[in-house]
């Protein structure tokens, strides 16, 4: 399974990619808006943290076909491990398929049923984004609605992954993760939630403290 970071902000990129084995980062124009950098600025920025084999998602604007095809190439070509977001509206569908004739890395986001996922992948998309908790808002089922589409593109044979977005909690994670979601994008904070517990950190003070009252401090490490 792959994780991806969900945000543009370099010095979570740089906290995190430093720790994890990070496989990839995914923006979107709201995460790029909250940096207050140029979009290709802050691509370049986040290039020399992961380095240009590490895939980086960024997204359209445009809601027209035609103009959805120019930015799409323009992104694409921002560097070479390249993923170009695409909304899956009539048109970004249309796009995704002409793109995909072109060899172009697709995302297709904005995705809220296992149709539309599956609509994305067929038109090419190599990576499709169901968004969990912005269909928990609306009364939906995230999560089912994520795993539905993980299994339509394992009983198909689909050459496109699931990359589950928006999430707002660690369980949610989770309980993908079991299901053998192909891959998550996640916020920095549920990160470190995953990363967490209080009883780890009790653990190692009561280690330190169990061998210093035998041993005194550290492991001599000198013979």
């Amino acid at each position: 399974m792959e994780l991806l970071l969900d945000t543009g902000n370099v010095k979570e990129i740089k906290e995190l990619y430093d720790i994890l084995p990070i496989d990839g980062v995914t923006t979107n124009p709201t995460i790029v808006s909250k940096e207050k950098k140029k979009f290709v600025d802050l691509i370049n920025e986040i290039d020399s943290i992961v380095g240009e084999n590490t895939p980086i998602h960024g997204q359209v604007l445009s809601i027209r076909y035609e103009e959805i095809l120019k930015e799409a190439l323009f992104i694409s070509g921002l560097r070479k491990n390249m993923y170009v977001k695409i909304p899956v509206t009539n048109d970004g569908l249309k796009a995704i398929k002409e793109l995909k004739k072109k060899g172009i890395k697709i995302t297709a986001t904005a995705i809220f049923t296992a149709h539309q996922g599956f609509l994305a992948a067929k038109a090419g998309a190599d990576y499709v984004a169901p968004y969990v908790n912005r269909l928990d808002n609306i009364s939906a089922d995230g999560v089912n609605t994520v795993k539905d589409l993980v299994n339509i593109i394992n009983v198909n044979n689909l050459n496109s992954k699931v990359l589950a977005a928006s999430f707002k909690n660690a369980q949610q994670v989770l309980e993908l993760m079991k299901f053998g979601v192909h891959s998550v994008t996640v916020p920095a904070d549920i990160i470190r939630a995953m990363m967490s517990h209080p009883l780890t950190d009790w653990s190692v003070d009561k280690f330190i403290e169990d061998w210093e009252n035998a041993f005194g401090k550290g492991i001599k490490t000198n013979g």
